[in-house]
């Protein structure tokens, strides 16, 4: 019998295929185990790592085990104050893991990909009792409304939230392949969707285009990502306005072609004459105002010239009421407004392809996860959260 390198591969192969019962060996690595931990939210400030059975997995769930998840603004306000009274929680909503178990009715994810053990996933929404979000409604409802993971109430199943070891995704939920981005593309991926969906419905006003003027307000993580989205279109006009030099630093290096720190200028008029200036001698045919400050909204208005467009998104929460006069801001220079809140799943899916172009062109998204922290140390990385330090904060599970 002739036994060359390929027969003894076949014969490898084969024995290892009986051993497993004829199908291939998972990628997902070791069993799972009986328990997990959760950084259950007990009291405000104060996370504390309880440890839980591993749930049933019904026909229609899958469970994951977590990777890595980003901390969102909306965990420190949770944090800080728990404004949806939803104490004590298992929060993180911006998270990614690995499938480790499924039940049997699972073939696909969301959008119809084949999904098996070892895939990389996220979720967006949980909208079983809501047929009315589906992928093929382009804009018809946002998922503002919908159950996410991570700001639910805790129940008996206790891994609701990606702060933990595991989360178990019930049927019902909306959840994605994503093995072709690496960890910190897909830890990403939740505030990016916020910014296509802002993108998107600044495209409706028919004002933003490849050759305009675009000015963008506030340059933490959502207006430095809002840059990035904007250069992967090919708008190269791009000014960034923001009161630390660093972060305007950075918005050069997502695609920001100018930048302006308000801080070197006295009142909005001035302000104003600072990004016309940067405009070179022209005001922004479009703007996106990304920071949560009333001031700022006041502001912007001045930077946009007749018949120009803005995107108003930094309004996460009730930062108070802004002062703007209908006539001279509005009316006189006849600007359209759009308002954009959260993301509809088509966002989600159009976010996947931003990110892989935004790497092929060389833009450094993973720059903007500044600090990584482990579970152990999941109190800490809110407070430096809440101290604004760094942009983006992640959660690592090793």
């Amino acid at each position: 019998m002739d036994i060359n390198s390929q027969n003894i591969e076949e014969i490898v192969k084969k024995v290892l295929q009986g051993m497993q019962g004829g199908s291939a060996a998972p990628k997902a690595s070791g069993e799972v185990p009986k328990t997990g931990r959760v950084a259950m939210l007990t009291a405000l400030e104060k996370f504390e790592l309880k440890e839980y059975p591993i749930p049933p997995i019904g026909d229609d769930d899958i469970l994951v085990k977590v990777e890595g998840c980003g901390v969102c603004g909306t965990d420190a306000h949770e944090f800080k104050r728990d404004p949806f009274g939803l104490i004590p929680v298992a929060l993180g909503h911006e998270g990614t893991g690995e499938v480790v178990k499924m039940g049997k009715n699972v073939k696909v994810d969301s959008a119809g990909k084949p999904l098996n053990i070892g895939d990389k996933v996220v979720t967006c929404m949980i909208f079983a009792d809501n047929p009315d979000i589906t992928m093929f409604d382009l804009n018809k409802q946002n998922v503002g409304g919908a159950d996410v993971y991570g700001l639910i109430p805790d129940d008996e199943i206790h891994m609701n939230g990606w702060f933990g070891d595991y989360i178990l995704v019930r049927g019902g939920s909306t959840i994605f392949n994503v093995s072709d981005l690496d960890l910190e593309s897909r830890i990403l991926i939740e505030p990016c969707a916020v910014l296509i969906h802002a993108v998107e419905r600044a495209k409706t006003t028919g004002i933003l285009r490849f050759n305009s003027r675009v000015v963008v307000q506030g340059c933490g993580p959502i207006g430095l990502i809002c840059i990035a989205i904007l250069r992967t279109m090919g708008i190269e006009n791009i000014v960034a306005v923001d009161g630390e030099e660093k972060r305007l630093a950075f918005a050069k290096e997502m695609g920001a072609d100018n930048t302006v720190n308000f801080k070197e200028y006295k009142g909005a008029e001035e302000l104003a004459e600072g990004v016309k200036k940067a405009f070179g001698g022209y005001f922004a045919d479009f703007a996106f105002q990304c920071t949560g400050s009333p001031v700022a909204h006041s502001n912007i208005y001045k930077f946009i010239r007749s018949g120009g467009g803005l995107c108003e998104l930094g309004f996460f929460i009730n930062g108070g009421d802004a002062t703007i006069n209908p006539h001279f801001d509005i009316c006189a220079k006849e600007i359209t407004t759009v308002g954009s809140w959260v993301y509809t799943l088509r966002d989600y899916a159009t976010t996947f392809d931003f990110l892989k172009r935004a790497k092929a062109i060389g833009l450094p998204m993973e720059k903007l996860i500044t600090h990584k922290y482990p579970l152990e140390e999941i109190n800490e990385a809110l407070e430096t959260n809440l101290k604004m330090e760094g942009l983006k904060i992640a959660i690592i599970n090793k």
